[in-house]
């Protein structure tokens, strides 16, 4: 006798009764065959129809897979009606056709016949005819007509692939699951409770009513506690790592910064194109500073300007005062260098130091997905006595190191206060290409002696800009998804960079 499933059940409402014989007798062979019947679809465990038996344990099931070969359209087509291949042969008659009659189907099974020896091209009188009296049997078609009727068992693997690179055939990959009686199988579900209540208790009905069984494997309510901004989280990964090293944070908090110390101070010219109002914000009130440092400092910048000095010939333009005083955003960490190699010049004898910051700068630039108007910069010094371009190195190498960056290269460079001077180029695996991520380089006497220290220290120094590591470690091309109101809260919310950080 057989046993019809009647598509009555919903599992959601509690009572329902399951009126299938199969549930309630026996091992249901494929869920696909019972599917139908209940008005469901059986394709996956999540499912309503499946997924919530599954969780009640009402039935156990086994997920298993197959394979199977079916024709394509094109496939089918040839089936019905040969390959090109078979048809242009059917089509050629004692004389053979002429080559130029030849629809675009006909000469696609030309090359095919061709090859597989069926016909020969009369190249001198442009026929195509037949290589032997009868046509050959069109074994495409044949073995077509066998995966259609479920005999692809009988082709061999070779047979197969070829039609398949012919797109005549395609795998394809099916998943059923066999159901079988759960430890708590019943043809009618109650549904279970989910809290245990003051009047349950008190009425004694917990002992009877069903509970839902806790599920440990479910995911927990997100923290909805504060998250660091991956700007931020990266910030203090770099700090930390400066620090680890045995470096000392200068103080940033000048974001106002007087032009002696953003540019002359660093030797650079003030006919300099970065001093220009399109480069540089500039204040309109108050225009100038109060003082300027000590005379005698001042007076030196200006002289290793104007004049030259310690083997430098200077730039042999007039240097003002006026220009020194003007107020600026500053458009680079390097002034704050500068105040603390100063002030290091006054302290006797000469103590070594390894000095970094991280703070904003601000420069007068277009707006586009890799700049912005206001940015942070890093920034490392080191002063002592005797270092060279190899420490530079060195020093640099193991920096970017401990961010990930293992491979670092270099490259000559210009900066008006640094020679020799290099860029510093980092190799990025996912863009798989080098990536330039700083700059770097030694100060220039010409720097240091105005300040007043001593004639053997050198001063090693790079700096680079925080965003960039970020935007590389967030996965972002645009750095107005990183810095701005276009910044999605959610990207910082779950990304793992911010995540459980204290």
């Amino acid at each position: 006798m057989q046993h019809k499933c009647v598509p009555a059940y919903n599992p959601m409402v509690p009572g329902r009764v399951c009126h299938s014989c199969c549930c309630a007798r026996r091992l249901f062979q494929d869920a696909r065959a019972l599917a139908p019947g209940i008005g469901a679809t059986v394709l996956d465990p999540r499912g309503i129809w499946l997924g919530s038996r599954f969780a009640l344990w009402v039935l156990q099931v086994e997920q298993q897979s197959g394979e199977h070969w079916e024709l394509t359209a094109e496939g089918s087509e040839v089936c019905q009606q040969g390959s090109p291949e078979g048809r242009l042969v059917r089509r050629l008659g004692p004389e053979g056709i002429a080559r130029a009659s030849l629809s675009r189907g006909d000469q696609l099974g030309l090359s095919k016949a061709l090859a597989l020896g069926w016909v020969l091209l009369d190249k001198e009188h442009g026929m195509v005819r037949l290589s032997c009296p009868e046509p050959p049997p069109d074994l495409v078609q044949t073995n077509l007509c066998q995966v259609r009727s479920g005999q692809a068992h009988l082709l061999d693997d070779a047979q197969r692939q070829e039609l398949k690179r012919r797109k005549l055939l395609r795998q394809v990959v099916v998943k059923s699951y066999l159901l079988q009686r759960g430890e708590h199988f019943a043809t009618q579900l109650s549904k279970p409770e989910t809290d245990l209540t003051a009047e349950m208790l008190a009425s004694g009905q917990w002992r009877q009513r069903p509970f839902k069984a806790y599920n440990f494997a479910a995911l927990g309510q997100p923290t909805e506690g504060g998250h660091l901004h991956p700007l931020l989280q990266v910030r203090s990964e770099v700090r930390q790592v400066f620090l680890e090293m045995g470096f000392t944070e200068m103080s940033t908090a000048r974001y106002v910064e007087n032009a002696f110390w953003n540019f002359d101070a660093l030797f650079q010219p003030q006919q300099h194109p970065a001093r220009d109002a399109h480069d540089t914000f500039f204040l309109k009130e108050p225009s100038e500073c109060h003082r300027l440092p000590e005379p005698s400092y001042v007076e030196a910048v200006k002289r290793v300007h104007s004049v030259g000095g310690h083997g430098s010939q200077g730039y042999k333009s007039p240097w003002l005062e006026s220009e020194a005083c003007k107020n600026l955003l500053r458009t680079h960490t390097t002034a704050v260098s500068a105040r603390m190699l100063y002030a290091l010049a006054q302290r006797l004898p000469f103590v070594p130091c390894k000095l970094f910051s991280i703070d904003r700068v601000f420069r007068n630039e277009t707006l586009d997905a890799t700049h912005l108007a206001e940015f942070c910069q890093v920034e490392g010094l080191v002063a002592d006595r005797g270092l060279t371009l190899g420490h530079l190195q060195a020093l640099i190498g193991g920096f970017f190191a401990q961010l990930g960056m293992e491979r670092v290269r270099f490259k000559p460079a210009y900066n008006p206060y640094t020679e020799p001077s290099m860029e510093i180029f980092a190799f990025h695996p996912g863009l798989d290409r080098w990536v330039e991520v700083g700059n770097s380089g030694l100060f220039r006497p010409e720097m240091l002696q105005p300040m007043g220290l001593p004639p053997d220290v050198r001063c090693i120094a790079w700096g680079l800009s925080l965003e960039r590591p970020t935007m590389i470690k967030c996965g972002l091309n645009n750095i107005r998804d990183l810095v701005g109101p276009r910044v999605d809260l959610e990207m910082v919310y779950s990304s793992p960079l911010c995540r459980f950080v204290h």
